[in-house]
């Protein structure tokens, strides 16, 4: 398990702070979000104000204001950084 400098709530604020602004950028009401995700008005709401959502929520959610394919790549595996200045040179 690798250490994080951010809990996993912080995460789930700063998505939904990202997601918020995004359906204000399009002018879409709560509502209107609604019908076009299929993600209920009350969630929406519970998310902006309280970061509570399930995965497939949110992901309908980022679907309807965002690319899919932005939310997607940060499955990417990236390759390993290097440990040590040695590591670096010996790679060039």
């Amino acid at each position: 398990m690798k250490l994080s400098l951010e809990s996993p709530l912080e995460v789930q604020q700063q998505l939904a702070h990202f997601l918020h602004p995004a359906r204000k950028d399009v002018k879409l009401s709560r509502r209107a979000l609604a019908l076009h995700s299929g993600v209920p008005a009350s969630t929406i709401k519970r998310f902006e104000l309280q970061s509570k959502i399930s995965l497939s929520q949110f992901i309908l959610l980022w679907q309807a204001l965002d690319q899919l394919d932005r939310l997607s790549g940060l499955c990417n595996v990236m390759p390993a950084l290097p440990n040590s200045i040695a590591e670096v040179l010996k790679h060039d």
